[in-house]
């Protein structure tokens, strides 16, 4: 990134059934190509009556970490919803941890190669973390594929903020990954659950059984757990003139107050910068989807489309 180290095809696979209320909402997969190395898995659920909802997942996450019920709503009020693994997670081309193939513009890029493959002429695009930060280069390079931008939890391009740095327990915990046995399951398990208790926030009880449940999904669908972390490796130099400051679309901004990975002033510097954002602040949350939060988020950003769509 600007301040830190950190042609297309497509297959139809199959499908299955999404229930959502008293209907069965078709889920499609497709695997897309990008040149001639990396294929990314891709999930859509619903259909584009009202158009296309691009989610794009923060660093190290594959697309299990967009819960079912926020798809399930936004899938519900006619949109196609599309999520995918980024590269080195998931489904997706994973390399060998440490073997680094591709810098920040280039995930940024594979956003327009779904579209590309999906037939999708321009989407909303809602990220989370690192998720929001390349979709925020997406709008810029390619603006007129991107119609609105929610980003939750996310720096601004381009402009420097005062935070407070990301929590020291995080680091304590990350230091203990050169030792970690990443052939043992439970150990990975614990690994990952760890750093799940560390991004919540204080509003509710920790889950530990329903965060294990999607640690459990996310190792039974890697090859290489450890590859995820490849994506604190990725760097990239961006054209200087990429900054928040320049999108010229409708943004809403989400953010947890006690957010320990990303802190809420980096929000507090995109509202600055970015002419007529919305911002909606989660009291009590850390950097976290909560199950609970899922009726308000969907509710904002189909709000969000939705003024879009009247413009």
């Amino acid at each position: 990134m600007q301040r830190r180290d950190f042609i297309y095809g497509a297959l139809v696979l199959g499908w299955s059934p999404v229930a959502n209320g008293n209907e069965t909402m078709k889920s499609s997969t497709k695997r897309v190509t990008v040149g001639e190395e990396v294929a990314l898995s891709t999930e859509s659920t619903g259909n584009a009556a009202r158009g296309t909802i691009l989610l794009v997942m923060g660093a190290t996450a594959s697309m299990v970490w967009w819960p079912e019920s926020l798809v399930k709503r936004l899938a519900s009020a006619g949109y196609q919803v599309i999520r995918f693994d980024h590269r080195d997670t998931g489904r997706s081309t994973t390399n060998a941890p440490g073997d680094v193939r591709y810098d920040v513009s280039d995930i940024a890029s594979d956003l327009i190669a779904i579209l590309d493959a999906y037939n999708v002429e321009a989407a909303h695009v809602v990220g989370m973390s690192l998720g929001g930060y390349v979709s925020q280069i997406a709008a810029l390079t390619h603006p007129d594929r991107i119609l609105s931008l929610t980003l939750i939890a996310t720096e601004p391009l381009g402009i420097p903020y005062d935070g407070e740095g990301i929590d020291p327990r995080f680091m304590d915990h990350f230091s203990r990954m050169a030792e970690l046995d990443w052939s043992d399951h439970d150990t990975v398990a614990s690994f990952m659950l760890r750093i799940a208790e560390l991004n919540a926030g204080s509003v509710a009880h920790f889950d530990r059984k329903a965060s294990m449940r999607r640690i459990e999904t996310e190792l039974q669908r890697t090859s290489s757990m450890q590859s995820a972390f490849n994506h604190s490796l990725i760097a990239g130099e961006l054209d200087p003139n990429l900054k928040a400051s320049n999108l010229d679309l409708p943004v809403l901004l989400v953010h947890g107050r006690e957010d320990p990975i990303i802190s809420v002033k980096a929000t507090s510097a995109s509202e600055s910068a970015i002419k007529g954002a919305q911002v909606l602040v989660l009291e009590g949350r850390g950097h976290e989807l909560l199950e609970q939060d899922m009726p308000q988020l969907a509710g904002a950003i189909l709000a969000h489309v939705g003024r879009q769509e009247q413009r």
